[in-house]
């Protein structure tokens, strides 16, 4: 069996067609191809995981009515018509049984090629309000997965849409909080915060971070702190705390890095966590049963990473601050004020177990499956 995952952009994109990918693989041996957007954080990831992947060329839309905002999306345009013959020349060549996309700009040439071929399609939504690309591909493909029930609203075909959650690494559940603290190094009962606004970054985040960091530091660090910064930021923040006076050779409990790339071993560890609110965060959260500050991004479309951590905050299972009331001072008080109060944590813990949906995995891969067989 031959199946082909595109998707690319985030992190959020790409973990859960990794873990589709792997069950998979595990399941029935699939020959597994992956294909995403030229110079994308897809490249770097997941050969490290040990998947193949081609790319097309294809780039975002601007939303915005200026003579930048034209330029670029007529240089879109232009890259779209040359995806559309990269995508043909990947599908002779590989030959897929199946094709799933899981968002990015890059999913929307090679999906649209293989509805208009025959070959069985599907895309998965982790947002409830699904984005452009979703959008365009939902009256072409054979099913759309969602992650809330709620979203079924937003699709033309709603008899081809199924609620399946957002599938979540099998890495996630591998390890007990012991085994990921001695896995890290961890030798003490310290308790473990885990930071991290996303693959590529967030700026006026990171900005509030560099105080975090002084606060921590001046009292004495707390708490074992890891810290992906993203790869937009990671030299300018450590610039930051550099000018404060601080040297963080001196303080090896603050573990700066451009990206996490063990986050399942880095979540398993972690007490509580800092960090956006998207769909897939949203669904490890859950999953792991890991209590976090939740700070949504502003900066996109319809506001959805708000929608989806005021879910968990209505239910007492996630702390939500706007981004507009956050800084240095409050994250850092906020952390230091759950910590000392492991009862309030454990409750916490229970709220997001009930949410999750442990069988979102398996839920995806029937549906798939099931298109293989029509």
């Amino acid at each position: 069996m031959r199946v082909l995952f595109t998707c690319g952009g985030t992190a959020g994109h790409i973990n859960p067609a990794v873990a589709l990918a792997g069950m998979f693989r595990e399941r029935n041996g699939a020959e597994i191809l992956f294909v995403g957007a030229d110079g994308g954080m897809e490249t770097q990831l997941l050969p490290r995981e040990g998947y193949e992947i081609q790319t097309v060329t294809i780039t975002s839309f601007y939303r915005k009515l200026n003579k930048k905002s034209l330029k670029h999306n007529l240089s879109t345009l232009r890259n779209l018509g040359r995806s559309k013959g990269q995508a043909k020349r990947i599908l002779d060549e590989f030959r897929p049984d199946l094709v799933v996309g899981t968002g990015g700009y890059a999913s929307y040439p090679v999906v649209r090629e293989a509805a208009r071929r025959g070959i069985p399609t599907a895309v998965h939504e982790s947002n409830a309000e699904p984005g452009l690309t979703t959008k365009m591909l939902a009256k072409h493909v054979d099913r759309v997965m969602v992650g809330f029930e709620e979203s079924r609203q937003h699709y033309p075909h709603p008899e081809r849409v199924e609620v399946t959650g957002t599938p979540v690494r099998g890495e996630f559940f591998s390890l007990k909080r012991a085994e990921a603290r001695a896995k890290l190094g961890f030798t003490d009962d310290k308790p473990v915060v885990l930071t991290s606004w996303g693959s590529l970054g967030a700026l006026v985040m990171n900005e509030h971070m560099v105080d975090f960091v002084a606060r921590e530091c001046a009292d004495g660090v707390p708490f074992h702190h890891i810290y992906g910064v993203g790869t937009r930021y990671y030299q300018r923040v450590l610039d930051a705390i550099a000018a404060k006076g601080i040297d963080l050779k001196q303080y090896p409990d603050i573990d700066i890095r451009e990206y996490i790339y063990d986050m399942p071993v880095v979540m398993d560890a972690a007490d509580v966590m800092l960090s956006r609110a998207g769909a897939s965060t949203i669904s490890e959260i859950t999953s792991t049963a890991r209590p976090a500050v939740l700070v949504p991004s502003p900066n996109v479309t319809a506001n959805h990473q708000e929608k989806n951590a005021r879910v968990l905050s209505d239910r007492g299972a996630a702390v939500l601050m706007l981004e507009g009331e956050a800084s240095g001072d409050r994250l850092y008080e906020t952390v230091r004020e759950l910590i000392a109060h492991p009862t309030q944590l454990e409750q916490m813990r229970a709220e997001l177990r009930k949410l999750a949906i442990g069988d979102a995995n398996e839920r995806i891969y029937q549906v798939l499956m099931d298109l293989t067989k029509k």
